[in-house]
């Protein structure tokens, strides 16, 4: 298997093989030497070169995060393989693109101005839904065309709140 990860903007190509004695991975091409046993849901235990971690997944409907001990890692994990995977690295510089209200909720915070630069995964706006904030951050690297809500507004599943080009 292998995958390409996003770890707080660094990326990374992380190759898994499933051997009898556990797994043989590559991490950018390099061997590691790698143990995992899922100790609970969304609970991994690694040992990693010989040091232990406990990490536990965070997914929420927008975004995907990793704890390791009190530190807080947001994450993508991508399969080049996968059609989803494909389809998105491709169109992803093309065209403008909307960020669009997952679910309905409150506009509590714009993280950045109209006509600003954006890098793709930058933050643009949080959305507060179910006593949950949700960065809702660029699909590309472009920039800010317009932002259509502002903080304190209501928003419904679907609404555009803003538009990137």
């Amino acid at each position: 298997m292998i995958y390409d990860v996003n770890i707080d903007g660094q990326d990374y190509r992380v190759e898994l093989a499933r051997e009898k004695s556990g797994w043989n991975c590559r991490l950018n091409g390099r061997e590691v030497a790698l143990d995992a046993v899922l100790t609970r849901a969304n609970v991994l235990s690694l040992l990693i070169d010989g040091t232990a971690y406990e990490v536990k997944r965070e997914l929420t409907p927008l975004d995907l995060h990793f704890w390791v001990g009190s530190a807080r890692y947001a994450a993508e994990v991508r399969d080049p393989r996968s059609l989803r995977s494909r389809r998105q690295s491709a169109g992803a510089a093309a065209g403008v693109k909307k960020l669009v209200a997952p679910m309905p909720g409150k506009v509590v915070r714009l993280l950045v101005a109209e006509k600003e630069q954006v890098q793709a995964g930058q933050g643009v706006l949080v959305v507060e839904a179910m006593k949950m904030q949700n960065e809702l951050k660029s699909p590309k690297k472009g920039i800010v065309q317009k932002i259509l809500a502002t903080p304190g507004t209501p928003v419904n599943a679907g609404d555009v709140l803003a538009i990137v080009e």
